[in-house]
């Protein structure tokens, strides 16, 4: 195979999946291992190497044979794809280690659940973009990235989303005095 998944954009329908059956047969164990050895976890690493297969299909017409084959191009997609997924992993560490410090017995404080009231209400009132970008962002704990993929947004929309909506959020928060 000299294309991979169907970069060249003539399979359509049935040949396509054909297509990316083979390429996932071919380049699959390479992006697995690449993934299991990086993360450490198999079922993550399961979950990357799907996610690298779907990149690759959506983004097939980006791929050029004349920069590298198609093992390196997967490579290059899975290496973007673990360095998200070891990135969320250390912030939901991080949530979970600050989570840990809370008042008696892990039980929220009475400070922390009003902020999450209020913080809920202020997000109800951005637009649905900003809302949707911001809840993917900090309740999924998604990349924009993975959020444009998620959406079908371009890049560039969910960043100018973040940040009006983040923007917006600190303004009302700071007129209600709720921001700290």
């Amino acid at each position: 195979m000299t294309t991979p998944v169907g970069a060249s954009g003539s399979a359509t329908g049935q040949a396509d999946d054909v297509v990316l059956a083979t390429a996932y047969r071919q380049w699959s164990p390479l992006v697995h291992g690449l993934a299991r050895r990086a993360l450490g976890d198999t079922r993550d690493a399961e979950d990357i190497t799907q996610q690298v297969f779907l990149a690759a299909w959506r983004g097939r017409a980006g791929y050029r044979p004349e920069l590298g084959s198609p093992a390196a191009w997967l490579t290059g997609i899975a290496r973007r794809r673990i360095a998200d997924a070891l990135a969320a992993r250390t912030r939901r560490t991080a949530v979970v280690e600050r989570l840990a410090g809370r008042d008696v017995a892990g039980a929220p404080g009475v400070e922390w659940v009003v902020d999450r009231v209020v913080i809920t209400q202020e997000l109800a009132r951005l637009p649905a973009p900003q809302r949707t970008v911001l809840r993917l962002a900090y309740y999924e704990d998604l990349t924009q990235p993975q959020i444009a993929e998620r959406t079908g947004w371009p890049l560039g929309t969910v960043k100018s989303h973040a940040r009006r909506g983040l923007s917006r959020l600190r303004t009302r928060l700071d007129d209600t005095g709720a921001a700290r």
